[in-house]
């Protein structure tokens, strides 16, 4: 039996001072509220979000030498997959459906930065 109990976080990474690309995408474009950093951290800059009932959170990290990532990614369900997608459709945001699992509903998208974001029905 596995040690581990459970996902805490994921983190994908931003450059620096892009917080309200950020905030404007995964806050108010995906709905994720966001979780004030304890104060040791805040100095590096990014930002936090709770996922689902907030047992697990998604972090944006501020990295120097950035590059996007493109293959590696967050995949997150969401309760209207529709919906979601007209609405990052409707802010300009590019979404690609993909059918390659049977009888799973997705698609990806990019955050600001470029990093890949696969959302899910469920």
């Amino acid at each position: 039996m596995s040690p581990i109990r459970g996902l805490d976080h994921v983190q994908v990474a931003a450059p620096p001072d892009r917080e309200a690309n950020a905030r404007r995408v995964y806050g108010e474009l995906l709905g994720l509220a966001e979780v004030r950093k304890p104060a040791a951290l805040r100095a590096r800059g990014g930002a936090w979000f709770a996922v689902g009932d907030g047992g697990q959170q998604l972090h944006v990290g501020v990295e120097r030498d950035f590059a996007p990532a493109r293959k590696a990614h967050p995949a997150l369900r969401v309760s209207d997959l529709d919906a979601l997608a007209g609405r990052l459709a409707g802010a300009g945001v590019e979404i690609a459906w993909d059918d390659a699992i049977p009888g799973l509903r997705r698609f990806y998208a990019a955050d600001p930065f470029g990093n890949r974001i696969e959302l899910l029905q469920g």
